[in-house]
C-alpha cells in the first residue's frame, strides 16, 4: 500500500459549520495533518448545530472534523496571535470560511500570512466571493440556492420550491477546494510558491447549471417548474406506486421502447409499445401527457418491488425513492463501504457517512473521531518550539483554551 497522497502537508483548518469543515475532513482523509482551530468558550459553532449530543460536540461536528486535532487559541492574547503565526508559518494549507476581510483584522488573512509564509496555499470560502458588488454581503448555502436558479427549477408548479434539504451550496464549494487546494499544491512544485484559492458559493451552483444556461442564452427559453417528471426528456420522473414512490429513466430512445413494449405485454393499453409518435424524443415529448396517462396508472396497480423487478429485467434504469434507513441498510452502500464505524470513548459506536474516495492503493478511511475543543492544544504547541513552562503558562491563563 502506498503512504495517502497528501501525507506530510499540514492544514490549518480555521473554519466553522459546514463548507470549510467539510474541505478539512477530505485533506485529512487524504493524509493531510489538519489542525482544526476554534475559539475558547463554544468553539465552533458546529458543535451545537443539529443532532446535539452533550455540550461538546454534536453529530454534524463528529461528521465533518473527523480525523482533525484540534486546538483553541485566545487570539485576544499576544502569545495566542504569536502561536497562530507560528501555526501558520509550519502550514502548506490555510482554510477559512469568513466573511472577506474578517481575517484581516486578525492578521490572519491572505496578505500577512503569504508574506510570512510565501508557500501557504489560502483557500477562502465565501457566499459570494471577495470580488464583485455582493462581496461584503452575508449568506448561507440557502442564499446561494436562491439566487443560483436552481432552486426556482424544482418543487409543484404555481407553489413556492421547496427547501433541498441539503447543504447542496456549501457541500459542492467545499469538494471543488479541494480539488483547486489539490492543484495549487500541484503548482507550488514549479513555482515554488502558493496562492489565494477564492471560492464563492454562489459561484459554484451556478457552474453546475448543464442545460439551463444555455436553453435561455442559446433559445431564449426559461426553466420552469415541472413537478415530477421532465417535459424535454420523456420519460424520466418520480412514479407512485401501490406502496413507495420510485423514479424510472427511459428517455433514452432504445429504453423507451423496451419500457413500451413492457407496458403493454402486462396490462396496458394495445399498441402503446409499438406506436412510432413516441419512438423519438421529440414525438414523446410533444405527447407527453397522452404517455403520462398510461404510465401513472399502469406504476400505481402495482407495489414497487414488481415494478422494480419488471424493469430490471429490461435493462431500462429506476430506483426506489430510499429512506435514510434504507440507505444505510442497501447492500450496495454497505458493500462500498460509505456507512463508516467509529469508536468514541464517551458515545461508543458512531456510524457516520464515509467519502466517497476510493484509491487502488492507499486506504482513506478516517479512524480518528473529531477532537474535543482545544485537544491537541500541548502537542500541536510543542511541535511549534513552545517549551513546556510557556506551554503550561498558556493553558492556565486560558490562552490555550480547552473543555
Amino acid at each position: 500500500m502506498q503512504a495517502r497522497p497528501l501525507e506530510g502537508i499540514r492544514v490549518v483548518d480555521y473554519s466553522h459549520f459546514l463548507a470549510g469543515p467539510y474541505v478539512g475532513r477530505c485533506l485529512a482523509a487524504l493524509g493531510a495533518e489538519v489542525i482544526k482551530v476554534e475559539r475558547p468558550g463554544s468553539g465552533d459553532a458546529g458543535r451545537q448545530h443539529a443532532c446535539v449530543l452533550d455540550d461538546q460536540q454534536s453529530g454534524y461536528f463528529l461528521q465533518l472534523n473527523m480525523g482533525k486535532r484540534g486546538v483553541s487559541v485566545n487570539m485576544k492574547d499576544p502569545r495566542g496571535k504569536d502561536f497562530m503565526q507560528r501555526l501558520c508559518d509550519s502550514a502548506d494549507v490555510f482554510i477559512e470560511n469568513y466573511r472577506p476581510g474578517a481575517l484581516d483584522k486578525l492578521g490572519l488573512g491572505y496578505a500577512e500570512l503569504s508574506a510570512r509564509n510565501p508557500k501557504l496555499v489560502y483557500c477562502s470560502i465565501s457566499a459570494y466571493g471577495h470580488t464583485g458588488p455582493d462581496a461584503h454581503r452575508a449568506g448561507f448555502g440557502l442564499i446561494a440556492e436562491a439566487k443560483s436558479g436552481i432552486m426556482q427549477m424544482v418543487g409543484t408548479p404555481g407553489e413556492p420550491p421547496p427547501l433541498l434539504r441539503i447543504s447542496l451550496g456549501d457541500m459542492y464549494t467545499g469538494i471543488h477546494a479541494v480539488a483547486a487546494i489539490n492543484a495549487a499544491l500541484l503548482g507550488r512544485v514549479k513555482s515554488g510558491r502558493g496562492q489565494h484559492i477564492d471560492m464563492a458559493l454562489y459561484d459554484t451552483l451556478v457552474s453546475m447549471h448543464e442545460y439551463a444556461v444555455q436553453c435561455y442564452t442559446m433559445q431564449g427559453v426559461l426553466p420552469e417548474q415541472t413537478g415530477h417528471d421532465m417535459p424535454t426528456s420523456t420519460l424520466y420522473g418520480v412514479f407512485r406506486a401501490a406502496d413507495a414512490d420510485l423514479v424510472i429513466a427511459a428517455q433514452v430512445d432504445d429504453a423507451w421502447k423496451r419500457f413500451a413494449a413492457l407496458v403493454e405485454a402486462h396490462g396496458g393499453p394495445a399498441g402503446f409499445g409499438t406506436d412510432t409518435r413516441f419512438h423519438d424524443l421529440a414525438g414523446r415529448n410533444a405527447n407527453r401527457l397522452e404517455i403520462l396517462s398510461v404510465v401513472k396508472p399502469w406504476v400505481a396497480a402495482r407495489p414497487v418491488a414488481q415494478v422494480l423487478e419488471l424493469l430490471d429485467g429490461i435493462d431500462v434504469p429506476c430506483a426506489k425513492v430510499q429512506r435514510i434507513d434504507e440507505v444505510l441498510a442497501d447492500p450496495q452502500i454497505v458493500a462500498r463501504g460509505m456507512v463508516i464505524e467509529q469508536h468514541h470513548p464517551r458515545y461508543g459506536t458512531l456510524r457516520l457517512p464515509n467519502l466517497p474516495f476510493r484509491f487502488s492503493d492507499c486506504d482513506t478511511t478516517i479512524r480518528e473521531v473529531a477532537p474535543d475543543l482545544g485537544q491537541h492544544n500541548a502537542e500541536v504547541a510543542q511541535s511549534l518550539g513552545f517549551d513546556p513552562a510557556e506551554i503550561d503558562a498558556m493553558q492556565t491563563d486560558g490562552v490555550l483554551f480547552s473543555k
